[in-house]
This record gives structure tokens, sequence and C-alpha cells, in this order.
């Protein structure tokens, strides 16, 4: 299958491989022309994927059209700030594409929509009903080094499943859903309970205290979900629980990252200045917030992350106001 990959970041390289071990033949844009240069030269990915050799089958270019040749799949995976205006350049060069693929966990600042949401509104109608969102507890390293690994496909059951054959793999196993909303929340929201998590590692706190937060993270972020349509048992799934217990606890998780400097004393401005890759959880913690007001849907912690990160509230503070709210019932909407 001709496959193309927007763009070259660590999770496009990861995915660019595992596709091209499968016999596909791939395509990988990086928008900056000196670094394509750079990889196409030295067959790496230095900045986001060191010491994994880029096969000479992979064509690799900063010219969008060129990597959008008759392209079977497009799969973007980038950072979400990037989604309308990557989505606007590729689309004159679809073609007759048979499939969508967004592997981006955020949400759009300005309009609160999903990645796919976007997708559909900057590429033609056509591809409308082609999109699939992939997500999961999927580290891009891990993934780069074949341990086994789960993820989720969703979108119109036809297509999730054409996605489900291609990316599947004896180390990359995906399961379908129609839930994309569930599966997008999901993905994105539990970037949120990650910096709670990296602040609660960064304070050194134990176990107890993040074995709570990633349950009532699991649970404010259902509550969400159901107000936008979303199944609770997806967000009990692989996009959800799957995906934030990973996030949580792997030492390459960037968002935890994240929590963890700020836990450690530092401010996000420093934290985010000193990191190479976007950690999306910086940007998704404001869209939850405006999400949580607009569905008039109660999410203490995101609140408090919000605080921390926004307004410079300490995370002692911030965790003294969670543990000091009313008394309630475990299971409240």
């Amino acid at each position: 299958m001709e496959i193309s990959v927007l763009t070259a970041g660590n999770w496009g390289t990861v995915l660019a491989l595992i596709l091209s071990e499968e016999g596909h033949n791939i395509r990988l844009w990086e928008p900056m022309p000196s670094r394509a240069e750079r990889m196409k030269e030295t067959r790496e990915n230095i900045e986001f994927l060191r010491d994994y050799r880029i096969p000479e089958s992979i064509f690799i270019d900063s010219d969008i059209e060129k990597c959008l040749v008759e392209p079977e799949m497009v799969i973007f995976v980038h950072p979400s700030h990037l989604v309308r205006q990557f989505a606007r350049a590729a689309g004159r060069h679809l073609g007759s594409a048979n499939v969508i693929v967004t592997m981006m966990k955020g949400l759009d600042k300005e309009s609160l929509r999903r990645m796919s949401e976007v997708l559909r509104d900057e590429l033609p109608d056509q591809f409308a009903e082609k999109i699939v969102a992939v997500s999961g507890p999927c580290i891009a390293n891990e993934v780069a080094q074949r341990i086994p690994t789960s993820v989720v496909a969703a979108g119109p059951t036809p297509v999730a499943e054409i996605v489900q054959g291609i990316l599947g793999t004896r180390r990359f196993r995906v399961y379908t859903s129609e839930d994309i909303v569930g599966v997008e929340l999901g993905g994105a929201l539990k970037n949120v309970v990650a910096i709670a998590a990296g602040i609660c590692d960064g304070l050194r706190m134990g176990a107890n205290s993040k074995g709570a937060l990633l349950t009532r993270g699991a649970a404010e972020i259902a509550r969400l979900g159901i107000a936008m349509g979303a199944s609770p048992l997806t967000i009990s799934g692989l996009s959800g629980m799957g995906d934030m217990i990973t996030t949580c606890f792997s030492e390459h998780s960037r968002n935890r990252h994240v929590g963890e400097e700020i836990g450690k004393g530092k401010t996000l401005r420093n934290v985010l200045e000193e990191m190479v890759m976007v950690a999306e959880g910086v940007n998704t913690t404001e869209c939850a917030r405006r999400l949580s007001q607009q569905y008039s849907v109660e999410m203490p912690i995101t609140e408090e992350i919000y605080q921390v990160l926004y307004s410079s509230k300490s995370p002692l503070a911030a965790i003294d106001d969670l543990m000091s709210r009313e008394q309630k019932p475990e299971f409240w909407t």
C-alpha cells in the first residue's frame, strides 16, 4: 500500500519504520527543509529517534506534494496546534485516498474540536467518512523497540477495519471501535492527568496518591465524555485508562515530565523552554477546562492543574484544595 506519513517526529518516524518493514511504500514528510535533507543524508532522525536507521526505501522530503503521490492511506501524526495548517496543505493532494488516519492526541485550542473534527473541517468533503482516530498506550520509543503494544482504531467500521489490517502486526495489536468521540477524548484528556501524576512524582508522593489520582482522573474524563456523547466503557479501555496508566508512569512521557519538573519547583515556562518535543497536556488543560465549563461538568483535577499551569498556584496548595473538598459518594454525576 502507498502510505504517506505526516510528519517526521518520533511517532511519525516509528510508524514509517514499522510499516516499511511490513512491505508498504512509505513517504515521510518532514516540513523543515534542513532537517529533511539531514535525514536523507544520514538516514536517521537524530532529534526525535536517534540510533534507528531509516531504510533507503522510505522516501523523505520537505515538499508535501512529493510526499502525497497517489496515497492510499494518509497518517497525520504531529502536534495538535499544527493540524489545521497541515490539513489545508495536504488537502489539495490527497487524490482518491481510501483512509485518513489521525494519531494526534490533542484538542484544537481555538474551536475545542477533536482532531478528526478538524480534519473533517479542512479536508475535502469526500474524506469525511474516511477518517479514523488511532489512540492507546503507545510510547513511540517502545514501539520502535518492538515491545508488544495495543491500540484502538475508531471510526466507521469498514474504514477502521482497513486501518486494523494495515497497522496490525505481531507486536502492534489494533482493536476497532465506533466511538471516535471517546477514543479521542481519552487520548487527549489523559495528558492532563499525566501532568498531575508528574507533580506527584516531583513532590515524592507515594503510590496511594498516584493510584487515587488516576482513578479520579478517569472519573472526571468519563463525566465529560458522557456529556459529549462518548461511551464510559471507552474511557475505561485502551484509549482512556490504558493510555493514562502508561503516560502517568513512563519515563518517556513528556506530559509526566512537565509535571515532575513543576513539582520540583520549576516554572512552566522554564520547563517548556528546555524541551524539544511538544507536551500536548499543557494546551489540553486549558481546552479541557473550557469544555468542562461549556458542558457544566465538574472536573476538579483539571481545574487545579489549570491553576498550577496558568495562574502559578502552588502544587501543594492545589493538592490541599483537592483533598479538602466536600466529601462525596465515589460514584456521582
